[in-house]
C-alpha cells in the first residue's frame, strides 16, 4: 500500500475542517455586521457566502474557492426617526437574516465536528493496528 493512500482519510478530514472553519468565519462576519448600515461608500453591509469546491476530481478534500457577496435584495425598514432614513422614512438594512445565519452556523459546526470525529476514529484504528503488531 502506498503512503499517500494511507494519509488520504486524514487529508480529507483536515481539508474539511479547514473549509468549515473558514465557512464559520464568514458566517460570524455576517452575524457581526447584521446591523451595519454603512460598510463603506454609504452602502449597507452585504451578506457573504463561502464557495466550497472539491480539490481534485474523484475522492478528495475540499477548499474554500472564494468568498462572494450575496446579491439578494437589501431589507428596507420603516424608521422615520433614524438619521439615515430617506425622504420616505425608510432605512436600507443588510441582507442578513439571523435565523438563517444561525442555522448555517450550526450546519458548519456539525460538519466540522464530523471531520474531527473521523480523525479520532482514524487515530484509534492506527493505535489498534500498532497494538496488534506488537
Amino acid at each position: 500500500m502506498a503512503i499517500d493512500k494511507v494519509l488520504g482519510p486524514v487529508d480529507i478530514a483536515v481539508s474539511g475542517m479547514r473549509a468549515q472553519g473558514k465557512h464559520m468565519e464568514v458566517i460570524s462576519s455576517n452575524i457581526a455586521n447584521s446591523r451595519t448600515l454603512d460598510a463603506g461608500q454609504g452602502q449597507p453591509y452585504r451578506r457573504l457566502e463561502a464557495v466550497v469546491r472539491a480539490e481534485n476530481e474523484g475522492v478528495s478534500g475540499v477548499v474554500v474557492d472564494d468568498v462572494v457577496e450575496d446579491g439578494s435584495a437589501l431589507q428596507r425598514i420603516y424608521d422615520p426617526g433614524n438619521p439615515q432614513a430617506d425622504a420616505t422614512g425608510y432605512i436600507t438594512m443588510p441582507n442578513v437574516h439571523l435565523p438563517l445565519e444561525m442555522m448555517n452556523l450550526t450546519i458548519a459546526s456539525r460538519a466540522y465536528q464530523a471531520n474531527a470525529a473521523v480523525l479520532k476514529r482514524y487515530q484509534r484504528m492506527v493505535e489498534t493496528t500498532l497494538e496488534l503488531l506488537r
